[in-house]
């Protein structure tokens, strides 16, 4: 490899944070037994976070962010990976408390990597990323109710900030399955394209986003939810019996303002998602499905692509609820 290479470092002396590209060398990566030349990362909402201010998340400085990442493995101190194998990043506090994505190399434990599918490309695998890992396993979760009640079918779902990286892929998946999907965003400018991937009908955002009451007539048999707070608390009073809401998120709020009336009168499954440190065996299980379920001509009118400098410029668009899509960020851009 070259031993120059370019990233964003993240640094903080007392209360002042700052975030710059830097050139760096080989011996700055201090972690892991297999270095990746990383093609894409993404901007997903915790990114913004770290880069805002570290987020609370990132507990040592300098610090390189991105929490996930495709590229080409280099060098490999571990059996399981050699040069020239395509792998994939994402979750293992990657980005957080080990060096991340926005880079051009990265050093990385063989643990936290999954290979990836032929059926994906490096760039697509990115356009998923960890919002489409995400989305996936919300999806798989909806439709484990099949399983769980022997077969009994899902008609109607809905998905909250259907507008995001995970909520529009969600949107695309479940429609994929065969469900009629509900789309809730506060932006409604994004209906024909949420309509485009596969969303029956459009809700605003602002006709969840009130004060619930323990249960109101039931609604949906399944309900991807990204946002938390009194959104969670309307959608949870509306799902039928036996309903699955996959939560996966907390734009909104952390806070949960509900009963447990869903849950012991209707049966309603609650079921958290964890992207973070799912297994190795379900994320390859999942990496392999994704190109099956995914529609990437259509997905690609929703992303954009983006260098490193760029990026700097976006994030604090995305915590102000300005941004819709996914951005990815190209490494060599």
């Amino acid at each position: 490899m070259n031993d120059k290479f370019k990233a964003i470092v993240l640094s903080q002396s007392g209360k002042e944070f700052s975030r710059e590209i830097k050139t760096l060398d080989k011996s700055f990566l201090k972690h892991g037994d297999v270095l990746v030349k990383v093609d894409y990362s993404g901007l997903n909402y915790k990114d913004a976070l770290i880069l805002n201010d570290g987020g609370k998340l990132v507990k040592e400085f300098p610090h390189i962010p991105g929490i996930d990442f495709s590229g080409t493995v280099v060098e490999s101190e571990n059996n399981n990976f050699k040069s020239g194998d395509k792998v994939i990043l994402h979750g293992w506090r990657v980005g957080e408390i080990f060096y991340g994505g926005y880079s051009q190399y990265a050093k990385v434990n063989a643990d936290f990597l999954v290979k990836k599918p032929n059926s994906l490309t490096t760039k697509q695998s990115m356009i998923l990323g960890t919002a489409g890992f995400t989305a996936l396993q919300c999806s798989f979760a909806i439709k484990a109710r099949e399983e769980l009640l022997l077969g009994e079918k899902i008609k109607d779902v809905i998905v909250t900030g259907a507008s995001g990286g995970v909520g529009s892929i969600a949107v695309m998946i479940l429609n994929k399955f065969g469900y009629n999907v509900t789309a809730v965003t506060r932006t409604t400018d994004n209906g024909e394209y949420l309509k485009s991937i596969g969303a029956k009908n459009i809700i605003n955002t602002k006709d969840l986003d009130k004060d619930s009451r323990p249960l109101e007539k039931g609604l949906w048999d399944g309900a991807v939810d990204t946002v938390g707070g009194k959104i969670l608390a309307n959608v949870l009073a509306q799902i039928k019996d036996n309903g699955i809401v996959a939560a996966c998120g907390l734009a909104a709020n952390i806070k949960l303002d509900t009963t447990v009336m869903p849950f012991i009168i209707r049966g309603v499954k609650l079921w958290g998602i964890n992207s973070v440190n799912a297994s190795t065996k379900r994320r390859q299980f999942i990496w392999n499905e994704a190109a099956n379920l995914i529609d990437f001509e259509k997905l690609n009118k929703s992303i954009k692509e983006i260098g490193l400098d760029e990026l700097l410029n976006i994030f604090p668009k995305m915590l102000k609820g300005e941004t819709s899509g996914r951005y990815i960020v190209n490494l060599n851009k």
